[in-house]
């Protein structure tokens, strides 16, 4: 080839390369898209970079033909519908909610389990692991293969979010759904079928939302704003009749879902923080003692829940089991014998002061706080049977036939235990300490284990396969 043509082929080659390089150069840009504007959807995706709808469309018919023959497979196995697990959710009132929600198989209604255990033992789940199927299959495989049989569910925490779907108008007024679960009633229904007992927990005055749309509600500080506590949370006053009603609203609708007991948590009066800056829209210490103001609670709730047939529980802080006061924050445990069907002491020795029982750090004790603490509650409860004994003869004076005796009328210890690291590293012996103090002190109505992330080990707990701790039937 004449050295001009190879000149002439060398330019046209060049000018070719030039008048190609923007489009190479957006070829490239294509592929090199932010990952937080991928991540957007594939809308942003395809018109950065155009696709074929041979080519969108055939990644994901390979995806779902192999999700399908596995779905399947599980279902032949199990009996678990495939089908039954994602499903859109309605956005709730807060605009929060997750594009997808739990949606169990649709079962009969049932509103308890068959039997429910004389001995529960259970395990504690937020809303937001309760509201993840694989977490709560991950819970019942823990229970099947252990002594188990009960979980914990926050259905309303120190957020103040009621999270499941209500019916009630007072709740929605206030605004305070957010469907962390998608169907509480299926999850139950779903826990039930899997021999599992169901208690849903609702925090009372530490509520987050409900300072946020009612100030009014609000416990207040020096200036008239609201006033927080050490962890920057605020309450609302324990003497509102309002607050009481919601609390009682919430818990009528968790007994629709089929909840089998009712769990009330911060019922009291602020305990940390400036106390000293509190002032309170309500509560009058010149009329009433905080401890009335709770006893009052108690006694409302037993009224306004017992229709609903299910049992109510409550949480007391530990030391109410050893403090003849009422902790400056209104419990005391004797007001909560009256009232409830268990009492749930949260003895965790972490929360104990250095110097109980004389030792420098309880935590790392915990058999012997545990054990200390509960005997104290058993000797309280006996008596203050004694001191209610004649008004209870009293009451079946017109039924001479009924043999009831003054403890069945008071309420059963059902212990929060600690399963957690705080103040010594608790190791599955040290958790196992805890429920061996329980049963040598003589409580045989069980107890609940405490893991703010909920993260449980098997051995913690005793197998299955253990010898049935001894009970008795409740008169």
């Amino acid at each position: 080839m004449p050295s001009s043509q190879r000149k002439n082929q060398r330019r046209r080659s060049t000018a070719k390369r030039r008048q190609e390089r923007p489009a190479r150069k957006a070829g490239r840009a294509a592929k090199a898209v932010p990952q937080e504007i991928r991540s957007r959807g594939r809308a942003d995706q395809t018109a950065t970079k155009p696709r074929t709808p041979q080519a969108l469309v055939a990644p994901w018919l390979k995806a779902a033909l192999a999700a399908a023959v596995v779905l399947f497979a599980v279902s032949a196995q199990s009996g678990f519908s495939p089908w039954a697990g994602i499903a859109p959710a309605r956005a709730d009132q807060s605009g929060s909610s997750p594009w997808f929600a739990l949606r169990l198989p649709t079962l009969a209604p049932m509103t308890s389990v068959a039997f429910p255990p004389t001995t529960v033992k259970a395990i504690y789940y937020t809303s937001w692991s309760a509201g993840v199927p694989s977490r709560m299959e991950e819970a019942i495989t823990l229970i099947h293969g252990s002594a188990l049989n009960a979980v914990v569910i926050d259905l309303k925490d120190f957020s103040g979010k009621v999270v499941f779907e209500t019916s009630s108008p007072l709740i929605k007024r206030i605004g305070s759904e957010q469907r962390r679960i998608g169907d509480l009633r299926q999850l139950v229904g779903h826990l039930h079928q899997e021999g599992v007992y169901v208690i849903g927990r609702i925090a009372v005055f530490q509520d987050q939302h409900l300072v946020s749309v009612r100030p009014d509600l609000a416990v207040k500080n020096a200036t008239g704003g609201v006033w927080r506590d050490r962890r920057g949370l605020g309450w609302v006053d324990p003497a509102s009749r309002e607050v009481w009603e919601y609390a009682a609203e919430v818990a009528r609708e968790a007994a629709k879902a089929g909840i089998d007991e009712l769990n009330f948590d911060y019922v009291r009066f602020p305990s940390d923080g400036t106390l000293s800056s509190i002032r309170y829209p309500f509560y009058d210490e010149q009329k009433e003692s905080k401890r009335a103001v709770i006893r009052n609670l108690f006694a409302f709730l037993a009224e306004a829940l017992a229709p609903t047939g299910k049992a109510r529980s409550v949480d007391l802080f530990g030391l109410a089991t050893v403090r003849p006061d009422d902790l400056g924050i209104g419990q005391v445990i004797e007001d909560a014998l009256l009232y409830f069907d268990y009492v749930c002491p949260m003895v965790y020795p972490s929360h104990y002061a250095p110097g109980f029982l004389q030792f420098r750090n309880p935590a790392a004790y915990p058999y012997e706080v545990i054990h200390y603490s509960l005997a104290a509650a058993l000797a309280r409860q006996a008596r203050f049977a004694q001191t209610i004994a004649p008004i209870v003869r009293g009451s079946l004076a017109d039924d001479p036939g009924d043999t009831l005796t003054p403890p069945a009328k008071l309420a059963r210890f059902r212990p929060w235990l600690q399963a957690f690291d705080l103040g010594a590293v608790y190791t599955p012996a040290m958790i196992r300490k805890q429920m061996q103090a329980v049963y040598d002190v003589g409580i045989t109505d069980g107890w609940y284990l405490w893991n703010p992330s909920n993260v449980y080990v098997p051995a913690s707990v005793e197998p299955r396969q253990a010898p049935a701790l001894t009970t008795t039937a409740r008169p």
